[in-house]
């Protein structure tokens, strides 16, 4: 049984890689998007390997290749080949979006570029994305999550505390942020083209999401603001903000606020601090950050993390458990929340991770394992009105693999 959902109908071709472009074809195809993906001949897109990439956590099975890339359709097909460009003009008539993330200069060589596409096809949606933008000295540089998004953004500058030098974040993050952009473009155009019935070429950058996510810091440089200096847990900027570690050895990140530390006093045990002159506004907070870190230090150490729980729950003072990601996989929050779901068809996968647009009472498509390389050639080609004597010819020309060269996915 097949679920209807917002997009079905949708026809989607995913011709990008690794990972933002096909993750915004993911959160389509969860809405019940027809998404065809493609891939070069040999290794196909080299998210097929990241799963095996230190620092991925190690598995059998390949959980970040279905992660951005499940219930879709896959092929396998060489456009450097002129028979493979026979297939994506095809592929582009059918569509109503093409998905791309090729450099400028190497999607027009694969006949990719947009004015290309909406001669085949003026009303397709033509999503793209690029590292730093389309414009300007660095345009035509390559970029990842970890250097787009975050080290040029400001991003991981500012995600350090003092002293310690840059780290390496959750790679991927920037491009699955990336991929939400892409996504809300994509739907963007969908609607202007139910109004208007025109195409559109809509894009974003790894760049832009980058700034946008450090859009407080960079907006108040902007505004000629003044840093402070990068964050010292013992003499935090605001105190209130700041983590601790309880006497279990947990930590929790403390989100509090002048109107929460009535509250904040009592679940620590000392009351009269609301009399201390030091803590009688915002600017006593800044100045004495160093004694009342101190002070919040001693005390969260002195009683393991449910008792704080417990008190900070009672007071209604914000706060969070600082998980792993090991523990985050075991939160029962995500399960209640459909953020964790089932996965369909992978060997030592039972779950996936749905992605973060919602709409209520609207039903998502169960989620089902991603193709294995080149799985639906001759299917979606057939589909496409290739004939089996056309689909004998281009295998032969080397547009597409032989039946023996595809392989299967872990």
């Amino acid at each position: 049984m097949t679920t209807e959902s917002v997009f079905t109908g949708l026809k989607v071709l995913d011709a990008s890689s690794f990972i933002a472009g096909p993750a915004a074809a993911t959160v389509l195809s969860d809405f019940g998007a027809d998404v065809i993906k493609i891939e070069p001949p040999g290794q196909g897109d080299p998210q097929r390997r990241l799963s095996s990439l230190p620092p991925s956590p190690r598995a059998q099975a390949n959980y970040s290749w279905h992660l951005a890339n499940r219930n879709k359709r896959g092929m396998v097909i060489d456009l450097k080949s002129p028979a493979g460009t026979r297939i994506l003009k095809r592929l582009v008539e059918w569509a109503d979006v093409v998905i791309t993330n090729f450099p400028h200069g190497t999607r027009e060589k694969l006949h990719l570029g947009y004015d290309e596409v909406a001669g085949w096809n003026p009303q397709v949606v033509y999503a793209d994305i690029t590292g730093f933008g389309d414009a300007g000295p660095d345009a035509g540089q390559p970029g990842f999550d970890l250097t787009a998004a975050w080290s040029r953004s400001g991003l991981l500058a500012s995600t350090r505390d003092a002293g310690a030098p840059p780290t390496v974040p959750v790679w991927g993050s920037g491009d699955y942020m990336s991929a939400i952009a892409i996504y809300a473009a994509i739907v963007t155009a969908l609607y202007r083209r139910e109004q208007t019935g025109q195409g559109a070429s809509v894009g974003t950058s790894l760049l832009a999401a980058g700034v946008w996510a450090t859009g407080t810091l960079v907006a108040g440089a902007l505004a000629g603001g003044t840093p402070f200096e990068l964050h010292d847990r013992k003499a935090p900027a605001n105190p209130l903000i700041n983590p601790y570690r309880t006497a279990d050895g947990e930590w929790f990140m403390l989100v509090a606020s002048p109107p929460h530390w009535p509250g904040l006093t009592r679940v620590i045990g000392h009351p009269e601090l609301l009399e201390d002159p030091r803590f009688a506004d915002i600017e006593g907070f800044v100045k004495n950050s160093a004694a009342l870190a101190e002070l919040l230090d001693v005390e969260f150490r002195s009683r393991p993390f449910a008792h704080w729980k417990d008190a900070l729950d009672r007071e209604r003072v914000t706060y969070s458990l600082i998980q792993t990601p090991e523990e985050t996989a075991q939160d029962p929050q995500l399960r209640a929340n459909d953020i964790v779901v089932p996965l369909e068809g992978v060997s030592g996968l039972e779950y996936t991770i749905n992605s973060p647009v919602n709409l209520r009472g609207v039903a998502k498509v169960p989620a089902k394992r991603a193709p294995d390389l080149g799985e639906h050639n001759d299917e979606i080609l057939a589909e496409l009105g290739f004939g089996p004597a056309e689909i004998a010819e281009l295998r032969a020309q080397g547009a597409i693999p032989g039946t023996t060269e595809t392989e299967p996915s872990p």
